[in-house]
């Protein structure tokens, strides 16, 4: 099947182009401070992955971060919303009609659109609560659409996996799947943590646990395409 190469090299590229852009970002906002007119807008070094120090928007919120970040999630959108519709022509090849298959290409595409929506307004200041709020909400849609669509493609897979036989590498369906319930699992528990007003915790500053979680959890969820690739034989 052609869709099966897309798929292929549309899900490498997922991983990549985010990936790459988002510690392009760090990278420049922690060691190119020249770059930024505002001085105010620079970090110094860290590695936000295990101490936390900076969120993700706010390495690619400032000029000229965002030069490199909104494009980036524009492509990446883009590609998500072709994965998507292409595993589904995939499922209908091996499963006509599958109960999935609606809900795979709604939350597949719906999470590509919130990405984008949240790329258009990064960086737009705006000092009102409703739209600091507006902000929150499309990035958690984002996530959950994300997670959900990647849950029913791995449960899909798996109710007829054994027609996939030769067109997989099963350890990787496997690998996929257990991703998906590691990231469902630091979800439901992380709830509780973001949800908390402020960042005190009993003495204990929540601000850089957040901000950890967030990093890592980004990589979780594009670590699945990279999976999507190694999964897939080739033709």
């Amino acid at each position: 099947m052609d869709e099966i190469n897309k798929i292929k090299s549309i899900s490498i590229w997922i991983f990549i182009v985010p990936f790459v852009a988002v510690n392009t970002c760090l990278i420049l906002i922690t060691q190119f401070h020249g770059l930024f007119p505002n001085q105010g807008d620079i970090i110094h070094f860290t590695f936000p992955y295990f101490d936390g120090g900076a969120s993700i928007s706010r390495t690619a919120r400032p000029y000229p971060s965002w030069l490199v970040f909104k494009p980036a999630m524009f492509l990446t959108s883009f590609l998500l919303i072709k994965y998507w519709i292409y595993n589904k022509k995939v499922i209908e090849f091996f499963h006509q009609n599958h109960k999935y298959s609606k809900r795979i290409i709604f939350f597949g595409i719906a999470s590509a659109v919130a990405l984008t929506i949240h790329a258009i307004f990064l960086g737009i200041k705006f000092d009102n609560d409703l739209y600091k709020l507006f902000r929150r909400v499309i990035m958690l849609m984002f996530i959950i659409f994300e997670i959900v669509a990647q849950t029913y493609l791995v449960i899909t897979f798996y109710s007829f996996k054994n027609k996939l036989s030769e067109y997989i590498n099963v350890i990787f369906l496997r690998l996929k799947l257990i991703l998906v319930i590691i990231l469902i699992t630091v979800a439901v528990i992380s709830i509780p943590i973001i949800s908390l007003p402020g960042n005190d915790f009993f003495g204990f500053n929540l601000k850089f646990v957040k901000h950890a979680l967030e990093w890592d959890y980004f990589l979780g969820v594009i670590t699945f395409y990279m999976f999507t690739y190694f999964m897939w034989k080739k033709n």
